[in-house]
C-alpha cells in the first residue's frame, strides 16, 4: 500500500456558498475546493467565478491544498473559468479538470494559465468511457499532473452501469493502473450515503488495497474516516522506524528486518512514510535522516510501506 498526505482526503464546496468557505479550509481535507461545476446553475456562472476568488484568500491549515473544479473543456464555460483563474490575487494549489478525455484536455488547461500560474498542477477527472480508454495518456499528460480522480456517477450513468464497488471495479483498476504507471497519484470517487459511514468504511478499505491514494468526501463527516483509513497505523510506523533505524546503522548494506530482507527501496520509503506522518513533537529527540545521497525519489511521491512478507532479490 502506498499513503500520502498530498490527497487522501478531498472535500467540495459551492462557489455560490461563501458562508461555507472559511469552514471548507478548517475541516481537515488534504485538498478543500471550490466548486463552478456541477454545482453551479448555468445563469450563475459568471457570478460563481467571481465569487471563487475569495475562497484562495483565506487561510488554510498548514498541510491544506485549496483547489478548484472547472467547467469542461468541451464547452466554453471551462475556459472562461481558466481564465477567471489566471487573474486572482491568490492561485489555486490545483485546478480539477472535469470530463477529462485525452491529454489534450491537459493541454489546454495548461496553455489557457500558462505563467500566470506557474505553481498551479491539475486532478484530471476521468469519468466517461472515452475517458477510462485513455486514461494512461492522459495520466502521462504533462508535469503539471498530479494524479486522475475516478468519477463513479458519470461513468455508471454512460455505460448503463451500477453504482457499487463490483460493477466499477474494472474502471476503478484502469484508473489506479494508469496513474500508478505514469507516476502520479489516484483518488477515488466518492460514497454518496453520507449517514452510512459503515459502509463508508467498506469502501474507503477497498479503494486503499486497490492501491488509491485517497476518496473524495461529500460531507465533512466523512473526512476523519477517510483520512485514518488512507494513513498507516501505528503499527506500520513503528516497523518504518526499525527499517530507518536498520539503514542507518548499516548504510547501504542489505539487511533483515523482523526476520525480512530489506534493502534501499524499503529504507527510502520508510523514510517518506516517517516524514509524512510521524513528524517529531516537541519533546522528541531529533530524528536521524537517511542521506540524500541514498534516496532516489522526490520526498513528496506517495510513500509505499514495506510489505510485511518479501525478499527483497
Amino acid at each position: 500500500m502506498r499513503f500520502t498526505r498530498y490527497c487522501r482526503s478531498l472535500l467540495s464546496t459551492p462557489a455560490m456558498a461563501v458562508e461555507r468557505y472559511t469552514k471548507s479550509h478548517q475541516s481537515g481535507a488534504d485538498i478543500a475546493m471550490v466548486d463552478l461545476e456541477d454545482s453551479v446553475p448555468p445563469a450563475l456562472k459568471e457570478e460563481a467565478r467571481r465569487l471563487a476568488e475569495e475562497f484562495f484568500t483565506l487561510p488554510s491549515t498548514k498541510l491544506a491544498r485549496s483547489a478548484v473544479r472547472i467547467n469542461t473543456l468541451s464547452g466554453p464555460d471551462g475556459l472562461c473559468d481558466l481564465i477567471a483563474i489566471t487573474r486572482y490575487r491568490v492561485k489555486p494549489d490545483l485546478v480539477l479538470i472535469p470530463m477529462a478525455e485525452s491529454p489534450r484536455d491537459i493541454e489546454i488547461a495548461a496553455g489557457a494559465i500558462g505563467a500566470h500560474c506557474p505553481e498551479t498542477e491539475f486532478l484530471a477527472v476521468v469519468e466517461t468511457p472515452l475517458g477510462i480508454e485513455h486514461a494512461p495518456a492522459i495520466a502521462a499528460a504533462g508535469h503539471r499532473l498530479r494524479g486522475l480522480v475516478f468519477g463513479s456517477a458519470d461513468y455508471a450513468f454512460a455505460v448503463g452501469a451500477r453504482l457499487s464497488w463490483e460493477a466499477l471495479a474494472h474502471a476503478r483498476a484502469r484508473v489506479v493502473n494508469s496513474a500508478r504507471a505514469a507516476g502520479v497519484e489516484a483518488m477515488d470517487a466518492p460514497f454518496f450515503e453520507v449517514t452510512d459511514l459503515a459502509g463508508l468504511r467498506r469502501e474507503a478499505q477497498l479503494a486503499r488495497d486497490f492501491g488509491f491514494s485517497g476518496k473524495i468526501a461529500v460531507h465533512p463527516r466523512q473526512l476523519s474516516l477517510i483520512n485514518e483509513t488512507f494513513s498507516p497505523d501505528e503499527a506500520l510506523l513503528e516497523r518504518a522506524r526499525r527499517v530507518v533505524a536498520a539503514g542507518l546503522e548499516n548504510g547501504r548494506s542489505v539487511t533483515v528486518v523482523d526476520g525480512v530482507m530489506v534493502g534501499m527501496p524499503f529504507f527510502e520509503a520508510s523514510q517518506r512514510l516517517i516524514e509524512q506522518f510521524d513528524p517529531p513533537r516537541p519533546d522528541d529527540r531529533p530524528r536521524p535522516e537517511i542521506p540524500h545521497d541514498l534516496r532516489e525519489h522526490p520526498q513528496d511521491q506517495a510513500p509505499t510501506d514495506p510489505p510485511s512478507h518479501a525478499t527483497e532479490k
